[in-house]
């Protein structure tokens, strides 16, 4: 079948999802008002509460949630075929990932820009917000190590992709100075913004950076993961319209503009699909459709790194509650976008079958570098470009979108942290708060793995894990709903259907990490799971009590 089929139905049918089907869950379900005093304007601090131009937000919101994720995951799911893969991703991202992100993020405005850790122990009691919390941290410390051995991969793979990636930064700080200490519109910064990134991009293609073999002692790998902890670290503590806002907004101009030119190469190289819409020969090894598809494409689905996000940062900045309809739904659309570029790079980019299969002999033989090959292959095909210029540009968008999210990341990590003491009946600030977040990350990183690739351990449980926090999301969402007395009905079916899946793939999993000896991922699978069905427990208690117009603030 030709690519272009695929393109158009899919951004066809998001596009109808966000016109029609999010303005029915802004008017009638969330019910909007564009009067109502958001968190950014009553807790305005000037760090983290700011109220954000709405364009700018969702560039924020857009880059934070889209991270290597919504590349790996369908780069590995399409080994059952790119039928399952793209139906999970178009309509997980109008019915799932849209409600998800625009939920979390309405209920957080509504509550202070509370987090849905917090948010927990108002809706569904302290034992559920403590639980709750568990999942948040490990997931954060998943991601947090997980992506900086990606991007640190890809820095390493593709050294003329540095240049870009770090000149993005310096031209992040200038915009934040043009746009909030001299107070320029938003048009003239863009487009400079988006001309250098680009110039910077080509700059790269023709000066790769290579470090050398070791630096005090460390790997280029090594060295790389510490840089980006540094980093992270260091954009964390500063306020967010200095680094996190301009970035993200430059970052997502230049992301979209990116995969406006790989959906453009589609659209003149006309290409065909080479995998099979249905992979009735998956390589031995494989595991089971189902559930595992519903937990290898998490983001550009529906994922839980969303709702924290949306929480944790995006809500503290959320301008006008209508605002809300853009960012966060938008935002999963745009995600959902990304995750259909790469089934596309990843089926459509091999010359031939046997190309595709030879790639995609065992399971997770796909990966991000199927993507930037793809993409690359589909780019020089479409537009003409050099083949050098094309990895570099998707190498770019991959590192950027992973590196948005662990900054973003570190950020959540440390408010986690805080709140975590706060509970316990401690104050921990700022600085301590982050150093207490890349102590544990650096940890996992280097204590559990050689050369700083311990993040990748826990990484197989990163689906499960993520799918999990989202059904308890909906679930936070829901009970809300109940106790406005609205329809709960949009959350609830999401709800159980992610609940489903995700504790099937964890049983699934424990039994693997067992005979595979894998005694971390075995101990850590166990506490997630018992913490899941206890959350879902109490969650489903709230509901109850929420029809029968209890107040659970006052019961627990």
């Amino acid at each position: 079948m030709n690519a272009i089929i695929l393109l158009v139905v899919g951004l066809t049918i998001m596009a109808l999802g966000y016109f029609f089907y999010s303005k029915f869950i802004a008017e009638k379900i969330f019910r909007l008002e564009a009067d109502f005093p958001t968190p950014a304007h009553t807790l305005r601090d000037g760090v983290d509460y700011v109220p954000t131009n709405k364009f700018v937000l969702w560039g924020h919101h857009f880059t934070s949630v889209a991270g290597a994720a919504p590349i790996v995951g369908p780069a590995i799911a399409v080994i059952w075929g790119w039928g399952p893969a793209f139906l999970w991703v178009v309509f997980g991202t109008v019915f799932f990932a849209g409600m998800h992100d625009f939920g979390a993020l309405w209920a957080s405005v509504r509550n202070k820009g509370q987090s849905m850790g917090m948010l927990s122990g108002s809706y569904i009691g302290r034992r559920g917000r403590n639980l709750f919390l568990v999942v948040i941290f490990l997931l954060l410390l998943m991601v947090n190590a997980a992506f900086a051995v990606v991007i640190s991969n890809l820095l390493v793979s593709t050294p003329t992709s540095v240049i870009p990636v770090w000149g993005a930064i310096v031209v992040a700080l200038i915009i934040g100075q043009a746009i909030y200490r001299f107070k320029m519109g938003l048009l003239w910064p863009s487009i400079i913004g988006v001309v250098v990134l680009y110039s910077l991009i080509w700059l790269g293609s023709m000066y790769p950076i290579v470090l050398p073999e070791t630096v005090l002692g460390m790997n280029a790998n090594s060295t790389w993961i510490v840089l980006l902890f540094t980093y992270a670290g260091i954009a964390s503590l500063l306020p967010v319209w200095v680094l996190l806002q301009p970035r993200d907004y430059i970052n997502g101009l230049q992301l979209f503009i990116g995969l406006g030119i790989l959906y453009a190469a589609v659209l003149i190289a006309s290409p065909t699909i080479v995998a099979p819409a249905f992979n009735t020969a998956v390589p031995a090894g494989t595991p089971s459709i189902v559930p595992l598809l519903f937990v290898t494409i998490a983001c550009g689905a529906i994922s839980g790194f969303h709702g924290m996000v949306a929480s944790g940062t995006t809500s503290k900045q959320l301008d006008k509650e209508t605002d809300a309809r853009f960012v966060g739904y938008f935002g999963a659309v745009g995600e959902g976008m990304l995750s259909l570029a790469a089934i596309i790079c990843c089926t459509a980019g091999f010359a031939t079958l046997v190309d595709w299969q030879t790639v995609y002999s065992s399971f997770g033989g796909g990966n991000v570098t199927a993507f930037v090959n793809g993409g690359e292959a589909l780019i020089t095909a479409g537009l003409g470009l050099p083949e050098n210029l094309g990895s570099t540009l998707l190498a770019t968008m991959a590192i950027l979108f992973a590196a948005t999210t662990m900054d973003t990341g570190l950020r959540l990590q440390r408010y986690v942290v805080q709140e975590a003491a706060e509970l316990a009946g401690f104050k921990v600030g700022t600085i301590l708060g982050t150093v207490i977040a890349l102590a544990v990350c650096l940890a996992l990183a280097f204590g559990a793995g050689s050369g700083g690739a311990g993040g990748m351990v826990i990484w197989p449980l990163f689906g499960t894990t993520n799918q999990l926090l989202a059904a308890l999301t909906l679930a936070i969402i829901t009970v809300i709903l109940i106790r406005k007395g609205r329809n709960p009905w949009l959350t609830g079916i999401p709800m159980v259907f992610l609940m489903i899946m995700s504790v099937y793939a964890l049983v699934v999993q424990l039994g693997t990490f067992y005979n595979d000896g894998k005694w971390l991922l075995l101990a850590m699978d166990i506490v997630i799971l018992i913490a899941a069905v206890w959350v879902a427990f109490e969650a489903a208690v709230a509901m109850r009590q929420g029809r029968e117009g209890r107040d659970l603030a006052e019961t627990r």
